[in-house]
């Protein structure tokens, strides 16, 4: 019998009781490969910018984009959760627009939930996300979106100031209603504090094991990446395995040994 679909619900109540594992997935492909091997939620984020549309940051990213990509990977009809990220600007002037927008990802897209980056200032969207119950899944630490008023990719909660008002933010975003928070890019020790601080599980990414649960940009997972970050583990070399296969493929054209007698219909 197979197992049922993850729920937000079920998803929270992991939180103490087992390690949640995460990627990202952006095409129907990759979305049936990653729900196969069991993976407990599916972000389509705005990493898609970087790793599919070219971009050197997330920020180009339109939330047309993120609703293209979304609909590939739901019509995996994945067990896993599937959350959404709201592109930059998307989530940022008023709670109104917040919601149309992320209405628009639940509608259009089909996704889970959404997720949006930012500490105490995205309270008032974050609960008219949730008061019209639209699961919201929050982004501290190193945000992406906030690469130009951080003057880069930077490790975040460095002095005793900064893990004050982490912990401060995340204990906002859990009162707000978030139902998981993604921890990227802080010291091991300030994304354990903040995991034993909240009630709602934490996703680590480049911030130690003590999070209830790790994610990673698949591409980077698979070593398919020409830069891999350095809190990455490759569990693949999928860019050599690729081009290696392509070379041999268009060597076999070359000397006509592409198609063959088994690759070629009979009249």
């Amino acid at each position: 019998m197979a197992s049922p679909r993850m729920s937000v619900p079920r998803f929270r109540a992991g939180k103490g009781k087992r390690r949640l594992v995460c990627l990202t997935a952006y095409d129907v492909l990759t979305a049936r490969m990653l729900d196969e091997a069991g993976v407990d939620l599916l972000l389509v984020g705005d990493s898609l910018g970087n790793v599919v549309l070219g971009y050197d940051t997330t920020l180009p990213v339109t939330l047309d984009d993120v609703i293209s990509h979304a609909r590939a990977v739901m019509r995996a009809c994945p067990r896993a959760l599937v959350v959404a990220d709201m592109p930059f600007l998307t989530y940022h002037i008023t709670p109104e627009e917040t919601l149309r927008n992320a209405g628009r990802l639940i509608k259009e897209a089909g996704v889970d939930g959404v997720k949006l980056e930012g500490g105490e200032s995205r309270v008032p969207h974050i609960r008219a996300l949730i008061e019209a119950e639209i699961p919201v899944m929050g982004h501290l630490g190193l945000t992406p979106q906030s690469v130009l008023e951080f003057g880069g990719y930077r490790i975040q909660g460095r002095t005793p100031g900064d893990v004050d008002r982490l912990v401060a933010d995340a204990r906002a975003l859990v009162k707000a209603g978030c139902f998981a928070l993604v921890l990227e890019g802080m010291p091991a020790a300030v994304a354990a504090r903040i995991t034993e601080a909240a009630a709602v599980p934490t996703v680590g990414i480049g911030a130690g094991v003590s999070c209830d649960g790790q994610i990673l940009v698949t591409p980077d997972l698979l070593g398919m990446t020409e830069r891999i970050p350095k809190f990455v583990r490759p569990y693949a070399d999928a860019r050599a395995i690729t081009i290696d296969a392509v070379r041999r493929y268009a060597d076999d054209v070359r000397e006509g040994r592409f198609p063959g007698p088994e690759e070629t219909y009979d009249a």
